[in-house]
């Protein structure tokens, strides 16, 4: 800290200046956002905080050398059926190296091994694979990630000796405009089995988003950040050739630092209620409940518990 009166050195102010100006720089020049996360926060006011028809419990922890545990279970109240799933990750920041393991109850084991920002600024390369011992069944992908300032490109291929099916997509960002295309490619039969096209509009407080999925599948969505504590969505889709059109409207509102409400309802008459409240540091419960508004004499609705431990 420099005291008031004290010499500043012309050469320590000026280092100064140009640190915080580059840092302002990285902050405005982000990268567009990857294909998949296009429309994202829309589609978050609709998913998360919902638990619907189940018991779940997510504990993540951090230890001092910095690896960090991810336990995840959830138990379907219909079935009775049981799901856990056990990550580890740890990153080697000098290198920009990341090691992911996973498992499950379903006994599939998952490893991830990724670089990113050394061979080039923005550049993101690993290598996954999958294998479950019982079956004897594996697999493998290689992944390439890159982003600039108005470019978001990914792609990945499945490692299989009979022919692999390459993944592409590419996002293009300018002035807040955003216009993206995903593709598949099945090497065994030659042909493209995916063409994907978006394009939308996105500022701090509003996001357009719109798609179209192999020329026969029309979607939309809208998210507005109206004040400080509500945020609403709104999602619309509809299929060529037919006349189902899919329509949702959902909001979440923060109450106050530890405690938030969620609704959502669609054209089916599902009603969808949630409510998060922060019981202490590290300590988040999730109730959630869905309405068939159709059959509401029926029965047949549906509630969702969730905790999350934080240590």
């Amino acid at each position: 800290m420099v005291e008031t009166g004290d010499y500043v050195p012309r050469d320590w102010t000026y280092n100064m200046l140009k640190e915080e100006l580059r840092r302002s720089c990285q902050d405005v020049r982000m990268a567009p956002p990857s294909y998949s996360d296009l429309g994202k926060q829309a589609r978050d006011i609709f998913s998360k905080g919902y638990n619907f028809g189940l018991w779940k419990l997510d504990l993540k922890t951090k230890t001092s050398s910095g690896i960090e545990f991810n336990t995840a279970g959830h138990s379907n109240q219909e079935s009775g059926k049981v799901f856990g799933s056990l990550e580890t990750k740890y990153k080697v920041k000098d290198y920009g190296l990341t090691l992911t393991e996973k498992w499950n109850t379903d006994n599939t084991l998952f490893t991830e091994v990724a670089v990113q920002d050394q061979l080039l600024e923005g550049l993101k390369l690993s290598l996954e694979g999958n294998f479950a011992p019982q079956s004897g069944n594996k697999s493998g992908k290689f992944k390439v990630a890159y982003g600039h300032e108005n470019v978001k490109a990914d792609s990945d291929v499945n490692i299989d000796l009979k022919g692999p099916l390459i993944n592409a997509s590419a996002v293009l960002g300018y002035q807040g405009w955003l216009a993206g295309y995903q593709s598949a490619f099945d090497t065994q039969q030659s042909k493209l089995t995916t063409n994907n096209f978006a394009l939308g509009y996105a500022t701090k407080d509003f996001v357009l988003h719109t798609a179209v999925n192999d020329g026969q599948e029309f979607s939309g969505s809208i998210f507005q950040r109206t004040s400080d504590k509500l945020d609403v969505g709104v999602q619309l889709s509809w299929a060529s050739g037919t006349s189902n059109t899919k329509f949702a409207i959902g909001a979440k509102y923060q109450l106050d630092d530890d405690a938030s409400v969620r609704a959502k309802v669609n054209n089916a008459s599902q009603v969808g209620l949630g409510y998060q409240q922060k019981l202490r540091d590290g300590i988040t419960l999730t109730l959630s409940t869905l309405v068939d508004g159709k059959n509401f004499n029926a029965g047949g609705h549906k509630i969702g518990v969730g905790l999350e431990l934080e240590a």
